[in-house]
Formats: C-alpha cells, sequence, structure tokens
C-alpha cells in the first residue's frame, strides 16, 4: 500500500512496455518462453521495494499491459495506461503529468523497471540526495545511461531516457548524484551479464523465483548437449 509517513514525499513513475516486448537484448540467456516472466518479476520487485522506502509515497506504473497493470496495482502501485504509446520518455512525461494532476507540485521520480535487486534503504539514500537540486539523475552500473531522474516540487522532469542518457540527462542542467553503497539503485538489467551482477547484489524474491527457472532451463539445455554431442 502507498507510503503514509509524512517524510514520504517522492511519486515515483515507472514505465513498462507490454512484457512480450520487454528485455529482447536477454534473448541469449532466457527463451521466449520465459522472458515475459521474468520482465514482470524485474517489475515486481522494483515496485515492491520502491513502495517498501520509506521516502517514497506512492508508485505510478505507466503500461497497457493487462497482466502487469494486475499484478503491480496489487502490491499497491497506481496504473497510469500509456496513452501516448508512444515510447519510453513520452510514457514517462505522460506519467509525471498523471501524478500532478492529483497532486499539483509533487516530487516526482522516473525509476527504471529492471532494478529486481533494489534495495529501499539505497533508494532511500538516492532520493534523501536528490531533494537537494531542482532536477538530479542518477547513473546506471555501465556508467552510461539513467536508472532514476528526479524532479522536485515545481520543477518539470523533461525525461531524457534511452542510450547515452548520461550525458543528455547532464546536459539538459540535471546534477549527477554522486553516492557509493547504492548498487542496487543502479543495476538495471539489459543483458545476462547484468542479471548476473543482479543475482550477485541479491535478487527480489519474484526474481530470484523466476530466475530459479531461467537456471533450469539452461541447465536442462546443457544436458541435452551433453547426450548429443559427440565424446
Amino acid at each position: 500500500m502507498p507510503n503514509t509517513d509524512r517524510t514520504a514525499n517522492w511519486s515515483l513513475v515507472v514505465p513498462l512496455k507490454p512484457l512480450s516486448l520487454a528485455k529482447s537484448r536477454l534473448s541469449p540467456t532466457a527463451s521466449d518462453a520465459v522472458r515475459p516472466g521474468l520482465a514482470l518479476a524485474f517489475a515486481q520487485d522494483t515496485v515492491a521495494a520502491a513502495l517498501a522506502c520509506s521516502a517514497v509515497r506512492d508508485v505510478a506504473v505507466v503500461t497497457n499491459d493487462a497482466l502487469a497493470a494486475a499484478e503491480l496495482a496489487a502490491l499497491g502501485a497506481r496504473i497510469v495506461p500509456d496513452t501516448a504509446a508512444a515510447g519510453l520518455n513520452p510514457a514517462l512525461a505522460h506519467g509525471a503529468r498523471s501524478v500532478r494532476e492529483l497532486r499539483p507540485g509533487a516530487a516526482v521520480a522516473a525509476l527504471n523497471a529492471d532494478l529486481p535487486a533494489l534495495r529501499p534503504a539505497e533508494l532511500r539514500r538516492v532520493l534523501d540526495r536528490a531533494a537537494e537540486f531542482p532536477r538530479a539523475f542518477l547513473t546506471d552500473a555501465a556508467g552510461i545511461g539513467t536508472t532514476l531522474l528526479t524532479a522536485r516540487a515545481e520543477t518539470e522532469l523533461s525525461p531524457a531516457f534511452g542510450g547515452l542518457s548520461r550525458a543528455r540527462h547532464s546536459a539538459s542542467g540535471a546534477v549527477e548524484i554522486l553516492l557509493g553503497g547504492v548498487a542496487s539503485v543502479r543495476q538495471d538489467v539489459d543483458t545476462g551479464e547484468d542479471l548476473l551482477a543482479a543475482v550477485a547484489l541479491g535478487l527480489g524474491p519474484y526474481t530470484a523465483r523466476r530466475y530459479a527457472a531461467v537456471a533450469g532451463e539452461r541447465g536442462s539445455a546443457r544436458s541435452r548437449e551433453g547426450r548429443h554431442g559427440t565424446p
């Protein structure tokens, strides 16, 4: 459920594309049968951790995926239909407007939906630092993208996610948040290597269950290769 703590000032906007289209770069690691469930699990762990963060008032998920909407609403997120259906940044801008229609002047933050190792206490540290600036962002573990973009009350979010977004957000005037010990907020998952890095940090419960299925699938594949391979 939404946090009722009076110090919980941030409304988070989490974008999620249709699960059937999500995480295509994980194809070498997870089959088409497994990947949509893995993408949903990433989002579930992200939203659950965000809602457990003492700095977060509420979470709005922008999505047109019916299954994801139902599962994330059950966790306490508010679902915002992606009426523009024009890509990531229009979805985030739409989500931020939706938040401020309900709560004018709200402090808003865009958060990636693929942070399966996210820790509420680490997110709190990042948001507390972000509150010092009109707009701020946290770069991803690779050092080129963005996992979190914040805008204080009365400030436009102006998202520029995707690809080399670290440079774009910096050029737009947002301040880069430089903090140690917040790896779980930086570790998004696009590739198999990213997933292993998240495993090393410690997966949330939803992803941990799904990851077991991925590991089992890969183990079965190796077993079949062993049986049919040439000695």
